[in-house]
């Protein structure tokens, strides 16, 4: 969970001008940002929903008041309740004392729930209860606590697939789908990747004192590609580009096995053998390594991410880290 002030609603601007599609959305933003309708935010994994749920955040008027993120998939799931509307002492186990959820914290501002389709049915059943009228009880308590908030929810879902499979409830779609935003993949927003690589360019030559140039055959390269991991792949890839004696060369061997079809089961993309020493190798190898061996263990349990960080021995937290990191989208969402 994450708590920040958004007050500057032209800081978004430039990221909604890239291209046709973005500023459309943009549009749309303006259009809602003053009321309190309920957003629903679809598109692949890593498209920039984050970005558009808190360019709505920053052009409204609870810009001053806290923006609140909450990823569902990222906190297990007998916990998610009292993460969400907190609890009372002795409400349960370990309660050692009474708590606020970030339905509270996000009073007066807005709350970002990520991954909603990730919610166990029971949860969205008290989610829709609580929207309807935005009162809620902590767990294990009675008081009924009211709170001023917009609600904003994200999915890389298919929702409508959700719902025919009961994994979805109807009714908690139609309430958070007031307005909805689908955000287009990268592939079909391609005039936006020469500013979005130099934005990601210069974070990165500062970050790590570096004075990499983007040479316009590897600007070419990157338009070329397809980015089945949309923007989040395209930082990544312009972070190896900063940190590595041979990015150019391992942007040039990505392409090519896009073009060649090797790209987008999800697997982490290959580096070339290039200079660096051994030692720069043996650190690529273990990290290719690394990616590998992480799809095949969360292909063999079909996504489950508990079950995955178990086998790994790993917290679920690195676990999430290490499945952006490797640019890994499951079967359904890619």
């Amino acid at each position: 969970m994450r708590i920040v002030q958004e007050s500057d609603p032209t800081s978004y601007s430039p990221l909604l001008d890239g291209s046709s599609p973005m500023r459309a959305i943009g549009t749309v933003i303006e259009n809602i940002a003053d009321t309190d309708a309920t957003v629903l935010i679809c598109g692949e994994s890593g498209v920039g929903k984050d970005l558009v749920a808190r360019a709505i955040h920053a052009a409204s008027s609870r810009r001053h008041g806290s923006f609140v993120k909450v990823n569902c998939a990222a906190i297990p799931t007998e916990l998610l309740e009292s993460e969400l509307f907190g609890h009372e002492k002795g409400a349960f186990t370990g309660a050692h004392r009474r708590k606020p959820g970030q339905f509270e914290y996000a009073n007066k501002g807005t709350i970002y729930l990520d991954e909603i389709a990730e919610l166990p049915l029971a949860l969205q059943a008290k989610l829709l209860h609580v929207l309807q009228d935005f009162r809620f009880s902590r767990v294990g308590g009675h008081e009924l606590l009211a709170v001023d908030i917009r609600v904003i929810a994200a999915t890389n879902r298919n929702l409508e697939e959700a719902m025919a499979s009961g994994q979805f409830r109807a009714d908690l779609y139609y309430r958070l789908n007031v307005a909805e935003i689908r955000v287009p993949p990268l592939r079909e927003r391609r005039e936006e990747i020469p500013g979005l690589a130099a934005r990601f360019l210069a974070r990165f030559n500062a970050q790590y004192g570096r004075q990499k140039e983007l040479m316009p055959e590897t600007l070419a390269r990157l338009t070329e590609y397809t980015w089945s991991g949309n923007v989040r792949e395209l930082e990544n890839v312009m972070r190896r580009l900063v940190v590595l004696a041979d990015g150019e060369q391992a942007i040039a061997a990505l392409v090519t096995r896009g073009r060649n079809g090797h790209n987008g089961h999800g697997s982490a993309p290959r580096f070339t053998v290039a200079e660096g020493g051994l030692r720069e190798i043996g650190r690529r190898g273990a990290r290719q390594a690394e990616c590998e061996a992480l799809r095949e263990v969360l292909e063999r349990v079909s996504w489950n991410r508990a079950e995955a960080a178990r086998i790994l021995k790993v917290s679920y937290k690195t676990l999430l880290t290490r499945i952006s990191e490797c640019s890994l989208t499951p079967p359904l969402r890619r």
